[in-house]
């Protein structure tokens, strides 16, 4: 038998990524050797400390039962101690952070939290796509905020119709951001919150990239601006900032209402996480951040060797400010998917197509940091044998 799957799920917009997935797969089973750039998978091992941390707290009895549904309070004051010592951001443990299965599932929460079929969501465009699915599920409305490179890769709110903002209902930002790099200034997020005000906007602050910014900048987090508890919550992930990608943990942090919507939904849908993992995470943040200090040298290193060479070559690319990723603008006659399938077919480096994160994309791919300098440097002497610059 064939059964129908719901209209909810016919709704969610194309897995684009897959089909990179497949080129690529295709490509390496010719038996060529690729560069995968292409990919947002850190290429680090978690810190020693909290794999160990991890091992000793698997075997305490007390997490092989059902942790607390809205997680363990050890780790929510953990985070509270993380954002008051890194951000001088204040926190109630118990009413202003949700603990999450990654930040993604978060993120796709979110929608469905606060929404009803047929509300505006604010999304950026160029963005992650997976608020994208989160807003499909909720059968809302995107409205795109498109980001240009003459401003910065920042939405001008000023340019949005007046009857979109009249109808949002949410708003998503990301900043270090994926796919540009570019970070926010003080200025912008307060204009946020004045913006979100006035129009009665939730911001939800994708975080992901916080620990990663160069040229001795911190980013900044949304929270840090007067009145942002009072409009939205920033989530944070563990899967950047200590490469802990693949233990799927992460949390939201800011306006108690949304909190707690957050924490309803995920009442009903899981029993919280492993017990040893939360604590696990609780070491994260609390311990020495030197494993953190010494992945972002390492990010910014690969990032100069690689886009040094990248200049070398010919190519005029801009650095990020922040993240681990590139976005690089492609050469005159190309669109960004055909760009990257010629950087496949020709030079076995893989590449994100910019269209794969919204029209606004279209005219860049981006690259990874993430393999080593000799390989980046190796990607952009392939790409310049081509001699496209």
């Amino acid at each position: 038998m064939k059964f129908t799957q719901s209209d909810v799920l016919n709704r969610l917009p194309t897995q684009f990524f897959a089909s990179l997935v497949n080129k690529v797969s295709k490509v390496i089973a010719e038996g060529h050797d690729v560069i995968n750039l292409g990919q947002g998978n850190p290429d680090q091992p978690t810190p020693p400390h909290i794999v160990a941390a991890l091992q000793k707290a698997a075997a305490n009895p007390k997490y092989h039962k059902y942790s607390p549904f809205r997680g363990y309070s050890f780790l929510k004051e953990a985070v509270a101690t993380f954002y008051k010592r890194e951000y001088g951001v204040t926190i109630d443990p118990e009413k202003e952070v949700a603990i999450l299965f990654g930040g993604k599932a978060g993120l796709v929460e979110i929608p469905q939290c606060l929404l009803n079929p047929g509300d505006v969501v604010l999304v950026p465009d160029p963005g992650y796509p997976d608020y994208w699915s989160g807003v499909a599920l909720a059968r809302a409305e995107m409205a795109m905020m498109p980001l240009f490179a003459e401003n910065g890769f920042l939405p001008d709110y000023d340019g949005l119709k007046e009857e979109v903002v009249r109808k949002a209902k949410l708003m998503f930002l990301n900043y270090p951001n994926n796919p540009t790099g570019a970070t926010a200034t003080k200025q912008f997020f307060a204009h946020t919150v004045s913006f979100a005000e006035k129009h009665n906007i939730c911001v939800v602050h994708d975080f992901a990239y916080g620990a990663i910014g160069f040229d001795g900048k911190k980013p900044l987090s949304f929270l840090q601006t007067k009145g942002a508890k009072e409009v939205g919550i920033e989530i944070y992930t563990f899967s950047k900032t200590y490469n802990m990608a693949g233990w799927r943990i992460g949390f939201a942090v800011g306006n108690e209402n949304v909190i707690a919507a957050i924490n309803l939904l995920q009442d009903h849908l899981y029993v919280s996480l492993f017990g040893a993992i939360q604590e696990a995470a609780a070491v994260a943040l609390l311990e020495s951040q030197q494993c953190v200090h010494e992945l972002v040298a390492m990010y910014e290193s690969r990032r100069n060797t690689f886009i040094q060479a990248l200049r070398e070559i010919g190519w005029n690319v801009i650095a990020p400010a922040g993240s681990f990723f590139a976005w690089l603008p492609v050469p005159n006659g190309y669109t960004s998917e055909t760009f990257a399938d010629l950087l496949l077919e020709k030079a076995h480096v893989a590449v994100a197509p910019g269209i794969g994160f919204g029209e606004h994309g279209e005219g860049y791919v981006r690259t990874g940091l993430l393999t080593s300098e000799e390989r980046l440097k190796e990607a952009a002497e392939r790409i310049g044998r081509l001699q496209l610059f």
